[in-house]
């Protein structure tokens, strides 16, 4: 303590200050690290929470004294990741989260002073409950609200009332519902209400949307409905146009062709009775037969007393009568068919198809005087293509439907440009600042080869001048000064000997040159080149010494002098 004691004594304020600073920021870093750590160990609990489902979670955890935090704006709740999975399941244990709505959770408790209208209440809210919990169960749906009218019975028909029932559903980011899933959605509400029927749901989204057409079912108005008829219309007509695309585009190409197609429907739905009798094929149905047979005899013998009497006395014979009579009665019906046909709605009654193809372009001449020729297709053709549209959209002539196949020229077809010509060789770019004849030794890629000739050349010519100046120099003797005349008659003839020498050097070196070329293209056995540049630069050469012999003369002294240096 006292080292420290007097380390601290020593210190100036400046340093003190420093030093305490220091200790606070270390302490305030180690407290956010503290911090960081226990806020990043809170995991999510549940999210997308109802505003009655988050309380009910919070009041659970702070009954239970758990730490928890709130975000997205009260709809998630987080708590230690060490507790999720147990916290979870304690209030899946409570009945929590209850989704928004409570279902026939709400009869659990019994209540005896609740009225008639009080229970029908409640049974439309558990209900409704139930059938949101339902619908957020797919998993385009975030959350979902849906709202039952009861049908209402009456014994008179015009006090009867249909069932309804509508749902609000909010999808989930990048969610769609298709059509399938709201028809879904509309036999599930219906299949659990009794009285309603899937006509009787509208579905609509959070944006307001309409995702289906709620009608009447049977009503005239869905049958006569132009939105209906519309829309089987447009499906049908779909439908033909993508079998003529099909159809035609092996055969003319995707971009030679255009169809259209028009389509009349009738939603009319009706039913045809028809009876039809056959009399000649009757057929026997009853038959009845009578018979009756009836007798009576005459009074004989004498009127009086003695035919009274018991032991009458005989009578004589006498003639007897009686009566028959048959009746029969026999019953026939002729033959009776019975037809009872239900005509369905969406029946075709015309179909109309347009179909226009392009015309082949070709051209004649070339360049300026090229000239566009359009080309129609041939009546052959045309009729194989109108039997094949025919056939693939169920072509009717005695139904009054109409196709017209037309050919003319796209406006793609007119605006095509005529076809280039040949191009011509390209020609060889010219080396700014080279002569022309050097120019024409790189366009044929000989100008290395040119180059190394003449290298060869002046080596050649540098060796042979310095034997010839080396042999006299040994036998040089200083002869007396000669007068100015005869020094410059020397001068010209000891230059003109030199350019002889000159050119015969030259010419040997040609002929040699041109004999090792000769060999070496024998011994490749390749066509022979005739190229003349040795011949050009010699002839140059000996040009050059003709015109000046004394400039050349007194080039070689410099080279001879130069080499003995």
């Amino acid at each position: 303590m006292n080292q420290i004691r007097k380390l601290l004594a020593s210190l100036t304020l400046r340093q003190k200050l420093t030093l305490l600073a220091v200790a606070a920021l270390v302490v305030g870093l180690l407290v956010a690290l503290t911090h960081w750590r226990r806020e990043r160990d809170f995991r999510p609990l549940y999210t997308g929470l109802a505003p009655e489902d988050a309380g009910a979670v919070v009041e659970r955890l702070r009954s239970r004294g758990v730490d928890y935090r709130l975000a997205e704006n009260g709809a998630a709740v987080l708590v230690p990741s060490a507790r999720v999975a147990e916290l979870r399941l304690e209030m899946a244990a409570s009945g929590l989260p209850r989704s928004g709505r409570i279902g026939f959770e709400l009869f659990d408790r019994t209540n005896f002073g609740a009225s008639d209208f009080t229970e029908q209440v409640n049974y439309r809210r558990a209900l409704e409950g139930e059938l949101e919990r339902s619908v957020m169960a797919l998993s385009e749906v975030e959350q979902a609200r849906v709202h039952i009218s009861f049908p209402k019975e009456s014994v008179f028909l015009d006090a009867r009332q249909p069932g309804k029932a509508s749902v609000l559903v909010k999808l989930r980011q990048g969610a769609r519902l298709s059509a399938a899933n709201v028809q879904a959605i509309c036999h599930l509400v219906a299949a659990a209400v009794e009285g309603l029927t899937p006509e009787a749901v509208a579905v609509v989204d959070m944006r307001g949307n309409l995702l289906n057409r709620a009608r009447r079912y049977g009503s005239p108005e869905a049958e006569d409905s132009s939105e209906a008829t519309l829309e089987l219309r447009q499906r049908l007509e779909k439908d033909l146009l993508a079998k003529i695309n099909s159809t035609l585009e092996p055969l003319v190409g995707p971009d030679k062709f255009r169809a259209g197609v028009s389509v009349e429907c009738d939603l009319s739905s009706s039913e045809q009775n028809e009876e039809i009798l056959d009399p000649a094929r009757s057929v026997m149905l009853s038959s009845q037969k009578t018979e009756d047979i009836s007798s009576s005899g005459l009074a004989q013998g004498i009127p009086g007393t003695a035919s009274n009497l018991p032991r009458p006395t005989s009578r004589p014979a006498g003639a007897t009568g009686g009566l028959t009579r048959r009746t029969e009665n026999i019953t026939y019906q002729a033959s009776r068919t019975v037809r009872r046909t239900k005509l369905p709605q969406g029946a075709i009654k015309r179909i109309s198809i347009a179909v226009l193809l392009d015309q082949e372009v070709r051209w004649e001449g070339s360049g300026a005087q090229a000239r566009r020729v359009l080309e129609p297709p041939p009546p052959e053709r045309l009729k194989a293509i109108r039997d094949l549209v025919a056939a693939a959209t169920g072509f009717d002539a005695a139904r009054g439907d109409q196709l017209i196949i037309e050919s003319l020229p796209f406006d793609s077809t007119l605006k095509t440009p005529p076809p280039e010509g040949p191009a011509p060789p390209p020609r060889p770019t010219p080396t700014p600042g080279w002569p022309p004849w050097l120019q024409a030794l790189a366009a044929r890629r000989i100008l290395w080869a040119a180059v190394g000739a003449l290298l060869l050349i002046a080596v050649a010519l540098g060796l042979v001048l310095r034997r010839r100046g080396r042999k006299p120099t040994a036998k040089v003797e200083m002869a007396p000064e000669l007068p100015a005349g005869e020094e410059q008659a020397s001068t010209q003839g000891a230059s003109q000997e030199a350019a002889e020498n000159f050119q015969a050097r030259l010419a040997e070196q040609a002929a040699r040159k041109q004999q090792l070329e000769a060999e070496a293209l024998n011994a490749l056995k390749l066509p022979p080149v005739k190229t003349k540049k040795t011949e050009i630069l010699t002839k140059h050469l000996a040009e050059t010494v003709k015109k000046d012999p004394a400039t050349t003369a007194q080039i070689l002294r410099s080279w001879l002098y130069e080499t003995e240096r």
